[in-house]
This record gives C-alpha cells, sequence and structure tokens, in this order.
C-alpha cells in the first residue's frame, strides 16, 4: 500500500501525459502529492521529503507551463521532472536524510531502526532511486538531442529504471537480513 502511494503521483502523471495537456498532467500529480501528504497527517505520519518535494516540483513545471512556457515539449517536461526527482533524492543524502529513511522508520519496529546498519541501508536504497531518476534524465537527453529515436526507448528505460528501483527497496533488507541474520532493514556494525 505505501509503496502505492508513493509512487501514485508519478503514475498518474504519466498516465495523463498520453491523455491530456502537460500542464494538466504536473497539476493532477502536484494534487495527488498533496493528498498522499494529508494521509499521511491524518494517520499520525510525518511529511515526507519526497512526497513534500514532489509537490513543489510538479506545481512548479505546472506554473511555468501556465504562465512562462505552454509550448515546452513533452520531452522537457519529463526531463525537468526527471532532474527535479533526482535533485530530491541526491539532495536528500546530502542533506544525511535519505528519502527512504522517513517510510522505512515508520514502517518497522523502533529496535530496528535504531540498528547502526540501519541508516546505511536507506542510503544504499536511496541511492539506487537516484541512480534510477539519473537513467531517465539521460534518457530524456538522448530523446531531445537524437530527436530521430523512437519514444518508446525513453518508455523502457524509464520503466526498467523505476521497475529495477522497486524490486531492489524489496529485495535489499531481505537481503542484507539473511546475510546477517537481522531484522529487516537492519544492517549491523554499521554495513
Amino acid at each position: 500500500m505505501t509503496i502505492f502511494l508513493i509512487l501514485a503521483p508519478y503514475g498518474v502523471y504519466t498516465f495523463l501525459m498520453f491523455a491530456t495537456s502537460a500542464t494538466t498532467s504536473v497539476f493532477a500529480a502536484s494534487a495527488i502529492c498533496l493528498a498522499t501528504i494529508a494521509i499521511d497527517v491524518a494517520r499520525g505520519r510525518s511529511v515526507k521529503i519526497l512526497a513534500a518535494g514532489s509537490a513543489i516540483l510538479f506545481a512548479a513545471i505546472g506554473l511555468y507551463l501556465a504562465l512562462l512556457d505552454p509550448k515546452l515539449g513533452t520531452l522537457g517536461v519529463k526531463l525537468s521532472v526527471d532532474i527535479g526527482i533526482f535533485v530530491i533524492s541526491l539532495g536528500s543524502m546530502l542533506v544525511r536524510r535519505p528519502f527512504t529513511l522517513q517510510y522505512a522508520v515508520e514502517s518497522v519496529p523502533a529496535e530496528t531502526a535504531a540498528m547502526p546498519g540501519f541508516l546505511t541501508a536507506n542510503y544504499i536504497i536511496t541511492a539506487a532511486w537516484t541512480l534510477a531518476a539519473l537513467m531517465m534524465m539521460v534518457a530524456n537527453i538522448v530523446l531531445l538531442y537524437f530527436p530521430g529515436l523512437p519514444v518508446w526507448l525513453g518508455l523502457a528505460v524509464a520503466f526498467a529504471a523505476r521497475n529495477s528501483a522497486i524490486y531492489f527497496t524489496k529485495w535489499y533488507p531481505e537481503y542484507r537480513q539473511i546475510k546477517y541474520g537481522a531484522p529487516a532493514g537492519a544492517l549491523p556494525n554499521g554495513q
């Protein structure tokens, strides 16, 4: 359920990019980000860096499209979103609060979250998402500079990058649990 709420704004944005204008797509995604924030707050959870950053990102792109450049192409919008997600993800690590940490702390027992390797595991998982965003950025840049390439190439890269990050997010804690015999999501001895 959590992964669905995290990815819902991006799924809606992607779908709507095919069905309606980019402006409508990013404003709808921003609204869904705000709804996920409201759900978290209603459940007594923290406001997440990713949700808040994405709400601002989508709204800023929407305002840019509505007020300054409504003719920005689809690839330009996609590249802008990918750059924004990359900045949010990398930025969260640079300020020593990997965005996955907020979700992880709320989904594991307190003793697991207190283990020394728990933070390291979240850095690694956040790095996987950062790499996925980077791959999507590169794919969109390639499509921008080589317009003769098929559009499905960018979609395939985005699909593969996102799904790989999802798989890794699920697999990695289980792998570490088996390797170290620690609770899922924890890495003993800071490893």
